[in-house]
């Protein structure tokens, strides 16, 4: 097994405050909007779904839970892929379900006072799903020759992914 270098961990960090950097000036764009036409973002979230959203939460933390778990030290290289897997799985499963949830949503986008808040919720949330779709991949991959070093820095960046959600979960649903 290889071990992490000090480069390896300076590549992660720097990605790791990129990204939430990249995610810090969405979510800054998107408060500015909506002090600047309030009223209309507060009548358009109101065409989110926040109990499908407060589900998805759970689901996104149980991944976490779950690439944590393939993370240990002590894990077996069997229930490190499990893990592993399981973390794929319930990062999928989120993905689905915001799809679901962008169905009924899609309808309203189009209508003009609604335009700006729709505009920045697709783009914040579909960039956060795509972190989703390609980290999850990754677990797929990883799982097939499971290094703890591998695992280790994929879980940091999924543990970003759920930190972004976590902000941007009460931002954009509960206002």
């Amino acid at each position: 097994m290889s071990e992490r270098t000090d480069e390896d961990d300076l590549l992660l960090w720097i990605l790791v405050w990129s990204e939430l950097t990249a995610f810090s000036i969405l979510f800054f764009g998107y408060l500015v909007m909506s002090v600047l036409h309030a009223d209309n973002f507060d009548i358009a979230r109101l065409h989110l779904s926040p109990r499908l959203a407060s589900f998805n939460t759970v689901v996104l933390l149980a991944s976490g839970w779950q690439a944590a778990l393939a993370a240990r030290e002590t894990a077996s290289e069997f229930s490190r892929r499990v893990s592993l897997l399981l973390t794929a799985g319930l990062g999928f499963l989120f993905v689905v379900l915001k799809f679901v949830e962008y169905r009924s949503e899609w309808r309203f986008a189009s209508e003009d006072s609604f335009r700006s808040f729709f505009e920045l919720y697709f783009m914040i949330t579909g960039f956060h799903l795509a972190h989703v779709v390609f980290v999850g991949l990754l677990f797929v991959v990883v799982a097939m020759r499971p290094q703890r070093s591998n695992i280790v820095m994929l879980a940091t960046v999924w543990h970003v992914i759920d930190l972004v959600w976590l902000v941007m979960f009460p931002l954009i649903y509960l206002g």
